[in-house]
């Protein structure tokens, strides 16, 4: 009898052994398999919630088939414990173990409010942007310039929000004086900027940044993306090219980056001022004059003087040879790629043509002619 009972105990024992290891397969299937969600969903994370709420929350919001298979999953995965505060995005069809790789992670959010400070030529601005998940595009909020607009509430709410994003958007062309200033005003950094970084340091970027971060870290950041670039300008440099040194190659840089807005025509450019030097010419571009009146603090606002044009300061090339003793603004990637790398032309001269762009020659008599044409355009628009 008793071995009889034994005998039925291990048969049970088995079967449900069997059974077990079917559920684990199967919840295991359910676990990697592609998730029931037909349309991208931002998922928040609050901070000091756990995994119960978090699979609670997509399974209401048909990201996963079951909460209790999600949460025995990231147990078994031992990720549980790793859950990270923040925003995500959460893609269609996207498995539990994916999901439960998204929440634990860390690292930026990928979705939700983000606050992006464009530091500009002429100012601060701040742009306040959602993601919509189901174009995955950013949508526009609110923007203002914080010198000259009062502070809108939407930007103050969602700046105090755990798991709102944060960037500083350096565009092409700026001085280091703007940057610096620019960083100032943005009341999510702390500490203090002791020395101005020198012209053309900082890379023209986008650079992630968190409430509290130290303002020197971010210029830290800034010049060590510029150094990089400009050895590998340096690196890739034409043989003949008229310059001794990486720093000499950032001077050129800086002047092709504020003579044109235009990406095409930047080799162009480029060849421009690498004939003059060639042959000996002064480089005579008015973005240097007005470096030596502005110092870079500010925009000048109006055109250049005839005084200003004649008076001998160090960036002067209506006056001195050969380039200024420093960079005249931060130049991009792209404007140090034209100047290690500038266009093979004979053009030595160049004038605005009314389209945004230039008209180039390769003689005098030919640039006499284009000047003209711009002199024509700007009477006749002086007269609308």
């Amino acid at each position: 009898m008793w071995r009889h009972i034994a005998s039925n105990a291990v048969t049970m024992l088995i079967v449900l052994l069997f059974l077990m290891g079917g559920v684990i397969l199967w919840g295991k299937g359910q676990y990697d398999a592609a998730g029931p969600l037909d349309q991208a969903i931002c998922l928040q994370v609050e901070r000091g919630t756990n995994m119960r709420r978090v699979s609670r929350s997509l399974e209401d919001q048909g990201a996963v088939s079951s909460a209790t298979i999600f949460r025995v999953g990231a147990d078994y995965a031992e990720k549980t414990s790793q859950l990270k505060a923040g925003s995500y995005l959460v893609s269609p069809g996207a498995s539990m173990a994916e999901i439960v790789d998204i929440v634990t992670r860390g690292g930026a959010s990928t979705c939700g409010t983000e606050v992006v400070y464009r530091i500009g030529v002429n100012r601060l601005g701040v742009q306040v942007r959602e993601l919509d998940p189901e174009t995955n595009r950013f949508e526009e909020r609110v923007a203002f310039t914080p010198a000259e607009e009062e502070t809108p509430e939407i930007y103050t709410e969602k700046k105090a929000q755990a798991d709102t994003r944060f960037r500083v958007a350096l565009a092409e062309g700026v001085t280091s004086w703007q940057v610096v200033e620019s960083l100032k005003s943005m009341d999510v950094l702390e500490g203090s900027v002791a020395e101005l970084p020198p012209e053309g340091s900082l890379a023209p970027d986008s650079y992630e940044l968190r409430p509290g971060d130290d303002r020197n870290d971010i210029i830290q950041q800034m010049q060590a993306a510029q150094e990089l670039r400009v050895a590998q300008a340096w690196q890739n440099r034409s043989d003949d090219l008229p310059v001794e040194t990486p720093e000499e190659l950032l001077v050129l840089a800086s002047i092709v980056e504020k003579e044109t807005g235009v990406a095409e025509e930047r080799g162009q450019v480029a060849s421009v001022f690498v004939n003059r030097l060639n042959r000996g010419m002064r480089l005579q571009t008015d973005p240097t004059v007005i470096y030596g009146v502005t110092k870079g603090q500010g925009v000048l606002g109006r055109g250049l003087r005839q005084s200003e044009l004649r008076a001998a300061t160090p960036w002067n090339t209506y006056v001195i040879e050969g380039l200024p003793p420093t960079p005249i603004a931060n130049p991009g990637a792209a404007s140090l790629q034209a100047a290690a790398r500038p266009l093979e032309t004979d053009f030595v001269f160049f004038v605005a043509d009314g389209t945004g762009g230039h008209a180039f020659a390769k003689t005098l008599e030919e640039h006499n002619r284009n000047v003209a044409k711009w002199r024509e355009i700007e009477a006749e628009r002086a007269n609308q």
